[in-house]
């Protein structure tokens, strides 16, 4: 890791106005749970609202804008080629972005999932620890997913989204066969160790476990070794 480039990957993310939207979904997702709690009075409805809002949807859209937001802007200004011109190893690069935005993730999108759903679920703390068990391993993959797709286009976002709603969401609500290859099952199933009430997924854990540390590191090496391939004159 490169403390420099951290800190310019973090200032870049502070700066952008996509940091603001980074937190209008968790914040927004806390208000309409706690909102459905108090007026309901139906802390199964509240529930099964984080639940279902939250690991699919609400954190990998703050992955995909917090991996897009340290990478994104300076690939498709061209600027990355004078950051890359510097005698600077091209994974340590990936890897410092990286961990500036996982860091983002997990802070930001994480713990208001566990927090809200101690208050949501005030009988069963351990539903809440295993959720938020879960999107800690599924904010890690989504991250490092969505940092190497920002190094591959400069359309990260649009191909992120598609990926988000058609893949996680759609296509993996009817074929049960695509749970494999999800990174919300994968964060699901090894959620499901603490507290089986969170998932009835049939998964292997040693595969959500193995196919999550797989997609990890190979994702940010191959975001690294993207960026040895841009030149002085841009990358298209």
């Amino acid at each position: 890791m490169n403390a420099t480039i951290a800190r310019l990957a973090l200032q870049a993310l502070i700066g952008s106005r996509r940091f603001w939207l980074l937190l209008i979904f968790p914040i927004g997702l806390a208000a309409l749970v706690v909102l459905i709690r108090v007026l309901t009075d139906d802390q199964v409805a509240a529930w099964e609202t984080l639940d279902g809002m939250g690991p699919s949807l609400v954190l990998p859209l703050l992955a995909l804008i917090a991996a897009s937001s340290v990478m994104g802007p300076e690939v498709d200004d061209g600027s990355i080629v004078y950051l890359l011109a510097k005698p600077i190893s091209r994974h340590s690069v990936a890897l410092s972005k990286y961990l500036v935005a996982v860091a983002a993730v997990l802070t930001v999108g994480t713990l208001p999932i566990l927090l809200v759903g101690i208050v949501v679920r005030t009988d069963e703390p351990s539903m809440s620890v295993a959720l938020w068990v879960s999107t800690v391993v599924s904010g890690i993959v989504y991250t490092a997913l969505f940092l190497a797709l920002s190094t591959l286009s400069r359309h990260a976002v649009v191909f992120g989204l598609l990926y988000i709603l058609i893949w996680e969401g759609t296509l993996g609500s009817i074929f049960s066969g695509i749970a494999t290859l999800s990174v919300a099952q994968w964060g699901q199933r090894v959620g499901q160790e603490l507290d089986s009430a969170i998932s009835n997924s049939d998964l292997a854990l040693w595969w959500a476990l193995l196919a999550s540390v797989a997609a990890t590191v190979g994702a940010v090496w191959f975001a690294g070794d993207r960026l040895r391939s841009f030149s002085f004159q841009g990358d298209e």
